[in-house]
């Protein structure tokens, strides 16, 4: 039986090195894995891309308006699938969360989802809650604060600037940037102390 992994952590925790690894782990013993992505990362294009400077080509983007389940089954053809990784999964449809887990459970696919749980915001992406609700198993994936505390939280730059106010997605790009923080400098950017 195929279980649903949901690997999260703030920006910057090294999700898309963990999931080229977990990729090339497969591969190296001959397991066929795809690598899907929400289409609205325009990150990267058509890839994968860690900080490291690690990038690989994905098998297919997940539209809005995608069946995942339907999606995956065209891509793959009658060959059988290992793994299905998808990176940014926070911005999957509850409903293509669902469709995840029916191809975990149902079609017997190991499905392992990476993304961060909430916004600039600390609000919950619909994906990500979904994925809190229904995976089988959480993992965090951990980073550090510029204080050096544990990162929870993803603050928003815009031109060097932190920002609390805006759309819940904008994609780092030359405008905007984002840097993981503890709750202690999250809360002291936004102007509250104690």
């Amino acid at each position: 039986m195929g279980k649903l992994y949901f690997r999260h952590g703030a920006m910057n925790s090294g999700k898309s090195t963990a999931l080229l690894q977990v990729a090339f782990n497969y591969e190296e013993r001959g397991q066929r894995v795809l690598i899907a992505k929400p289409a609205v990362d325009t990150k990267g294009n058509m890839q994968v891309v860690s900080r490291l400077g690690m990038a690989r080509e994905v098998d297919f983007l997940v539209l809005p308006t995608d069946n995942l389940r339907s999606k995956l089954a065209a891509v793959a053809g009658t060959a059988p699938i290992d793994c299905l990784l998808i990176d940014e999964a926070q911005f999957l449809s509850p409903d293509q969360v669902d469709q995840a887990m029916e191809i975990a459970v149902l079609d017997k696919i190991p499905v392992l989802a990476y993304g961060i749980r909430t916004d600039f915001l600390t609000k919950g992406f619909p994906g990500s809650i979904r994925l809190l609700e229904i995976a089988h198993s959480l993992e965090e994936l951990k980073t550090i604060c510029r204080c050096g505390k544990k990162a929870m939280f993803n603050a928003r730059l815009k031109n060097g600037n932190f920002v609390f106010d805006g759309d819940q997605v904008a994609i780092d790009g030359d405008e905007v940037t984002y840097e993981s923080l503890c709750p202690n400098c999250y809360y002291a950017k936004l102007g509250k102390t104690s």
